[in-house]
């Protein structure tokens, strides 16, 4: 493995890799291509992900994490998408969206009832924003909660949400309406436990994407908990949501970088040893020019996501960068997946070529954690626009 020298990147961070690409070569590549076909989440690679610490790699030991920065945790994201991205998008919405709001605003009686349970691989956590009419307009949510003697009753559904449907789904954060302040919907966001009555899961199956990482629908029907399952403040709930959109966008883009760091290693394996005309066709400007472009894309994308994670663990604003990060890292893995499926020609279509699934799963990139389109919104508005 040739090492990747980085201004923000030091030997912990080399070692890192190191493992988690070992573990993703060992443990999960032979069974990436079966997994995707059947559609079927796994169950015990997860507990093996969570063996490996890769559940709150970065929340403090006492809560039962590795205590590690965030470029850390982007690493390991990255490799696990370098083989295969349905496990990436398992821990990076664990992480970023499942256990960093409760970290960051649960009160310590929550962190410390929640968080050991989330760190062993043997639980999930999700995040509840998305619904038919919220996605892009995320504070468009209908699903709601009314406060009576102490309790909180909630009602509505939640859809396109990841790690909430399968067996090892433990609860969720929702962000919910809670009623109206200065003429305004406020929202809020609201831990709730899977085993609450009412609260009933279903799986999204027949994606052409991350087909084996887990996705449900979720209802809510007169769900009662406890006023103290309030996620920070009431009303801070857009707040939340937005900064933790924020994290997010770092480990959706780094599954993209993993994902193109995959497909180009692919494309230049089989430039080298495909022949046509008498020679491989690497040595065609045509093709070593595509091959160039992917590996500048990588180093590009690479050098923006890692800024951002330094600028986050300084505790400076990241907004505008985890934007950028994200953006262009979906970008770039969709070029870099098109490009690898030329370079492979007819062999690229076929099922059996693992070129074929990430064409596929690149896909999603451009969509989760904020569309192309949002994020240049969010830029724009950086940028004074």
């Amino acid at each position: 493995m040739s090492i990747i020298r980085n201004p923000f990147f030091k030997e912990k961070h080399q070692e890192i890799r190191y493992r988690i690409r070992s573990f993703a070569e060992s443990e999960i590549k032979l069974k990436a291509r079966k997994l995707d076909e059947d559609g079927r989440f796994s169950v015990e690679l997860t507990k093996k992900m969570g063996e490996m610490g890769l559940f709150g790699i970065f929340l403090p030991e006492k809560y039962g994490g590795k205590n590690l920065d965030t470029l850390s945790y982007i690493i390991a994201v990255e490799e696990l998408a370098r083989v295969d991205s349905s496990q990436a998008a398992t821990i990076a919405a664990h992480n970023s969206l499942g256990i960093g709001p409760i970290f960051d605003y649960g009160t310590e009686q929550q962190k410390g009832h929640f968080l050991p349970l989330l760190t062993t691989g043997e639980k999930l956590w999700a995040f509840g924003l998305t619904e038919t009419t919220a996605g892009s307009d995320a504070t468009n949510v209908k699903t709601n909660a009314k406060l009576e003697n102490g309790k909180w009753i909630i009602n509505g559904e939640k859809i396109f949400i990841t790690n909430s449907a399968s067996e090892l789904a433990f609860g969720i954060s929702l962000l919910l309406e809670t009623g109206e302040t200065k003429g305004k919907k406020e929202l809020t966001t609201i831990l709730v436990e899977r085993s609450t009555k009412g609260y009933t899961t279903g799986k999204i199956l027949n994606k052409i994407m991350w087909r084996s990482a887990d996705t449900g629908k979720l209802q809510f029907d007169n769900c009662i908990v406890p006023e103290e399952n309030i996620l920070g403040k009431r009303g801070q709930g857009a707040h939340i949501m937005l900064e933790t959109l924020d994290a997010g966008r770092l480990s959706l883009a780094a599954i993209g970088i993993g994902l193109s760091q995959g497909a180009y290693e692919m494309a230049l394996s089989y430039a080298k040893t495909r022949n046509q005309f008498g020679q491989p066709i690497s040595k065609f400007q045509a093709i070593s020019f595509k091959l160039a472009d992917m590996d500048m894309k990588i180093e590009l994308a690479r050098n923006t996501l890692y800024k951002a994670c330094w600028l986050k663990d300084q505790g400076l604003p990241y907004t505008r960068e985890a934007a950028i990060a994200k953006l262009f890292s979906s970008e770039i893995a969709k070029d870099i997946a098109d490009d690898a499926v030329q370079i492979h020609g007819a062999y690229g279509l076929m099922k059996d070529n693992d070129i074929e699934r990430f064409y596929r799963d690149q896909r999603i990139l451009q969509i989760g954690e904020g569309t192309s389109e949002i994020l240049r919104m969010v830029i724009s508005r950086k940028i004074g626009l």
